[in-house]
């Protein structure tokens, strides 16, 4: 029995540990239909506050992972409870740890090169694993057809979509039907950056502190509009809205 959902800003987050997360895909493989998978952060819940299509997808899908500390924060403020983050990067590595050669995977999104270094990444430390597309391509209404043309002809069981957040998932959420072997269709962000050593992550420590984002400002300055978002708007609005609904 899955534990109940936390909601934050009206967004449903499962609490899940890193471990029970990579249980729960491994169950999706197995059952019917087509699942969407996403890992929604502070700033992401923030984006879906003033996006009601953004949100809907995030209260339609099959698992929402925490993938944020401050989602572990907001929680405990609002009486509720997330065990632990659970990242997009981490998740997918030790997935494909697991997962058997009968669940092909296809990496489509990111800069161009950057998903085919992604898959060699994920092949050296996965020799079972089974990779049967990468492509780089854009959410693009144009290039629908041709992506979807080429992810059904793979075979793919696991689709990774690296477009970046909301479009990957409103993407997703929009074509899902279409696929015709799809199981698991799981927006990832920056993860085949990190997969490829584009982007180094935070240490550990760092991590473990819940500092990640100042690491990835120092990385990315450009980053700064979107750390504000996650650090500073996403409290507010969550402590905003409890004490609106503790005075009603």
């Amino acid at each position: 029995m899955q534990p109940p959902r936390v909601h934050l800003l009206g967004i449903p987050i499962d609490p899940v540990t890193q471990q029970q997360a990579v249980d729960r895909l491994l169950t999706l493989f197995e059952e019917r239909g087509a699942h969407h998978v996403m890992t929604p952060n502070s700033e992401m819940l923030v984006e879906a506050h003033h996006n009601q299509q953004f949100a809907a997808v995030l209260r339609a899908t099959s698992l929402n992972l925490p993938d944020s500390v401050g989602l572990l924060w907001m929680a405990r403020l609002t009486g509720q409870r997330l065990p632990q983050r659970v990242t997009g990067i981490d998740t997918v590595t030790q997935l494909c740890r697991v997962l058997r050669e009968e669940h092909p995977v296809f990496l489509l999104g990111g800069k161009p090169g950057i998903a085919e270094e992604a898959a060699q990444s994920l092949r050296e430390t996965n020799s079972h694993l089974r990779i049967v597309g990468t492509f780089a391509g854009s959410p693009a209404s144009a290039d629908a057809r041709g992506l979807i043309k080429q992810v059904n002809a793979s075979g793919a069981h696991l689709l990774l979509v690296a477009f970046g957040a909301p479009r990957q998932d409103l993407w997703i959420a929009e074509h899902l039907a279409e696929f015709t072997s799809v199981r698991v269709a799981m927006g990832v962000g920056g993860t085949f950056d990190f997969l490829a050593g584009v982007l180094p992550r935070a240490p550990e420590v760092m991590q473990h502190l819940g500092l990640e984002w100042m690491w990835r400002l120092g990385q990315e300055p450009r980053r700064i509009q979107r750390i504000w978002r996650a650090v500073v708007v996403f409290p507010v609005l969550v402590l905003f809205l409890k004490r609106k609904r503790c005075a009603s």
